[in-house]
């Protein structure tokens, strides 16, 4: 399976005061179905659905459906990056629409921070799964297809971090006792840990980086 992640930026963030108490909060599109996106990518709305409603079930219902600040390079949760919750998530037509709220946590005191002062920010969705070219040239999301996270936070979608995601999408993600781990990371540590003397190790050292390259 592979890592696969969307940017949207048709986002609005909000504010909501409860008993004098004020809360930000994301609001919008988080993912779209039956429509090729920017990315030559189409994601089946029956696919999307039935990952709504494992997701809610699983994780915002529970209050575990958590979002990070900026582009994670893999499809796990860092509770160290964690910036919002997301508190609802619903189908509006072809539409996955969600909201989210800014936590007081590290990140999501720099996601609010950016915010008050203009900084344009958008949503990325998150999860792996197999992609099937179809005859118009759309690479279609498989039945196999798993949400990690609805929504990170992203700055400037179209900028250089979407080299980082092209690179990422481009490894093997593959579920070892029930966590998701990187193909091609894993080979190379084990063949890393084959080199017990230092010396061996530093010899093959860009020849390992230079395999590892060949495998993205």
């Amino acid at each position: 399976m592979k890592l696969i992640t969307e940017e949207l930026e048709s986002v609005e963030f909000i504010v909501e005061e409860k008993d004098g108490k004020k809360s930000m909060f994301i609001e919008g599109i988080f993912l779209q179905g039956d429509i090729k996106n920017r990315n030559g990518r189409m994601y089946p709305i029956s696919v999307l659905c039935r990952e709504v409603e494992r997701y809610n079930e699983n994780y915002t219902n529970k209050g575990r459906a958590l979002g990070e600040l900026g582009h994670p390079d893999g499809p796990t949760i860092n509770l160290d990056r964690v910036s919002h919750k997301i508190v609802t998530l619903e189908r509006r037509g072809s539409d996955i629409y969600g909201k989210a709220k800014l936590l007081e946590t590290p990140m999501g005191k720099i996601a609010k921070s950016l915010i008050n002062e203009g900084v344009k920010l958008g949503v990325s969705s998150r999860g792996v799964g197999s992609l099937k070219l179809n005859n118009e040239g759309i690479n279609v999301v498989g039945e196999d297809f798993m949400l990690a996270t609805a929504a990170d936070i992203v700055a400037d979608p179209s900028a250089p971090d979407a080299f980082v995601d092209g690179i990422m999408e481009g490894k093997e993600w593959v579920w070892d006792g029930g966590i998701l781990r990187e193909r091609v990371a894993i080979q190379t540590k084990r063949r890393i840990n084959t080199f017990i003397d230092q010396k061996r190790l530093e010899e093959h050292k860009l020849q390992l980086f230079n395999d590892f390259l060949s495998n993205l």
